[in-house]
């Protein structure tokens, strides 16, 4: 034991050399800088452990560090020092049992022919350490893998590496959907010839019991378990017609820990196991739903671009609808981003979302997307609002021109609802809830009382404005029913147009507002996986159907569109029909004496509500 010697700052090369009957050694808590040559110790001993901690200046494990030790079995505890780098063949020569590498903080890489020439570990231990990968060379004798606190190891090998693997205690739970049924290459093509021995095993054998033998005492393990002394059929092998070794040999059955005989061998253990957050899936889940967001999102894109461009680019003077329709378009156009970004994350991810989704739950990525289905909802639902009483407003107040609502009225209105809708996506990345906490980056943290009031307190609204949608379309209807309005065939049209806007509202609102509030109270009435139905099926239904009912399927901005494509010399004979039916429209005005600026109240009904 060489311990708590911070004054010693080199061990010489030979001054470990013929050591046989060596069985333990501890260099602990010193000053030494370069790694102590250990390669003439020559030990004899079956077992032979070597312990090396809190040596804070040792950086790097360099090449053949432990050829010469021992040609048995090797366990090496490397735990606590200044490790930053392990090279490549470190390990040659050696049997390993455990390799125990946790506590190294600052310990970023391990060369990926580090484990080269090396026979083992069984047990490999790099917990609370700042590795990014595991060297993809070597794991496949490793039965056992703690690497918890290890938050730099996002990605795992390729899981044929671990051929052995039995037990894993990981960080992310996310790790342990890789492993989720995992069975052993070994154990894959032996369970066949295990079923065949099914009954006989029932009739023969008795329950072992559960005592467990720990080959080491830092180290608690189920796979050390005292095979010999449990099973009654292991203590006459040779003349046991159920002897294992009669039909398998000691090698071919490492990996197996039976519980009540070799018909039952244990599949893998994997901890923490994945939450209802977020499942063993990839961030859409279901296959359908994979090909219905890229229709939908590029439907709401598409739509709700055409418009932004018809409406900036048309000659026409800027009304306050139009103003309110270019911003109801970008709040939807940013809806279809977030929708493309998830689809195009699900699509590079597919089948092995389980490496990707540390970074991108963490990342940047979802914090956009976030942020922008947030914002974009918050805007939308806000906008809809302000368009809607608009419409009731005009309506209502026809004939008071004063009481207009002008652009100089709306602008700041609406410079109301961005400072808002930005405040609102921009709480999840202070802390108040989180965009980490599910794969589809929606604000579903909820384990704080603030979280559960900011969640609450934009359902409520959500909620309140479609009741005041849903008030002002009633009052709507209402007044343009007055027969001396309207005809009776408008009516009919106006009322159809008014039940297809509040339904498309409605679709999107209830239900995840119904589901969403349930699950901020924590009663949660349906899970992540079918919520991500609700995700593409309804909350981005507006989004799609906004473009064509508040403006494509208008007839003004059919005469914008047509006088677009004009100047880019397209549909000219369309454009000079809309042309000349709006300046008849207007001679026939000045002609019967009407105002251009004070319409009728049925006159604003028709405009507002007909195509």
């Amino acid at each position: 034991l060489i311990l708590n010697t911070k004054n010693l700052l080199h061990i010489e090369d030979g001054a470990f050399r013929n050591l046989p009957r060596l069985k333990y050694l501890s260099i602990c808590n010193t000053g030494i800088r370069q790694f102590p040559d250990l390669t003439q110790i020559f030990s004899l001993e079956a077992h032979f452990i070597l312990e090396l901690c809190d040596n804070l200046r040792m950086t790097t494990i360099p090449q053949n560090a432990f050829q010469g030790m021992n040609n048995e079995s090797l366990t090496l505890k490397l735990y606590k020092n200044g490790f930053e780098d392990i090279h490549s063949h470190a390990f040659n020569g050696t049997k390993l049992n455990q390799l125990i590498l946790k506590d190294n903080k600052n310990l970023r890489r391990i060369h990926n022919d580090a484990l080269r020439g090396a026979t083992g570990p069984d047990v490999l231990d790099i917990s609370s350490t700042a590795l990014e990968s595991l060297p993809s060379y070597g794991l496949e004798a490793i039965q056992v893998l703690n690497a918890t606190s290890s938050y730099s190891l996002k990605r795992l090998p390729p899981l044929d590496k671990f051929s052995s693997l039995l037990e894993a205690v990981l960080t992310y739970p996310s790790h342990c959907c890789a492993f989720r049924n995992l069975r052993t290459e070994k154990q894959n093509s032996l369970l066949s010839i295990f079923a065949n021995f099914s009954k006989e095993c029932e009739s023969t054998m008795r329950k072992p019991t559960n005592e467990i033998f720990y080959r080491d005492d830092s180290y608690n393990t189920s796979l050390w378990s005292a095979e010999k002394n449990m099973y009654p059929f292991a203590t006459d092998e040779e003349n046991s017609p159920y002897s294992y070794s009669a039909i398998f040999d000691d090698s071919e059955m490492i990996g197996f820990d039976f519980e009540y005989d070799f018909c039952q061998p244990k599949i893998l253990r994997c901890a923490p196991e994945p939450d209802a957050f977020n499942p063993c899936e990839d961030i859409l889940g279901y296959s359908f739903l994979r090909v219905l967001i890229w229709f939908i999102n590029i439907l709401a894109i598409a739509g709700n671009f055409t418009v932004l461009l018809v409406l900036i680019t048309s000659h026409y003077k800027l009304t306050v609808p139009r103003f309110l329709m270019c911003n109801l378009s970008f709040a939807d156009f940013c809806m279809g981003l977030y929708l493309l970004l998830i689809a195009t994350v699900d699509a590079q991810t597919s089948g092995q979302y389980y490496n990707h989704a540390i970074d991108w739950q963490t990342g940047s990525g979802c914090s956009t997307a976030g942020f922008f289905t947030v914002f974009a909802s918050e805007l939308s639902v806000y906008t809809l609002t302000v368009i809607t009483v608009e419409r009731w407003h005009t309506i209502t107040y026809a004939m008071q021109l004063d009481r207009k609502l002008r652009l100089r009225h709306a602008v700041p209105i609406m410079l109301g609802g961005w400072v808002f809708s930005i405040l609102i996506a921009v709480l999840p990345l202070l802390g108040v809830s989180s965009y980490m906490k599910v794969s589809i980056c929606l604000p579903m943290d909820i384990e704080t009382g603030l979280s559960q009031a900011y969640i609450l307190l934009i359902l409520v609204l959500n909620v309140v404005a479609f009741v005041v949608i849903c008030a002002c379309y009633i009052k709507i209807y209402i007044a343009v029913q007055n027969p001396e309005l309207v005809a009776a065939n408008k009516d009919t049209k106006v009322a159809k147009r008014m039940a297809v806007l509040i339904f498309t509202d409605f679709t999107c609102m209830a239900p995840i507002s119904f589901f969403a509030i349930s699950a901020a109270f924590k009663v949660p009435l349906i899970t992540v996986t079918n919520s991500k139905i609700l995700l593409v099926l309804f909350y981005p239904v507006n989004s799609c159907a906004n473009p064509f009912l508040y403006a494509i399927f208008t007839k003004a901005f059919r005469r914008d569109f047509f006088l677009l494509m004009s100047k880019l010399g397209c549909c000219k004979s369309r454009a000079e029909l809309y042309r000349m039916n709006y300046f008849s429209a207007y001679t026939s005005n000045c002609k019967n004496g009407s105002s251009a600026t004070a319409p009728s109240k049925a006159s604003q009904a028709l405009l507002l509500l007909s195509a």
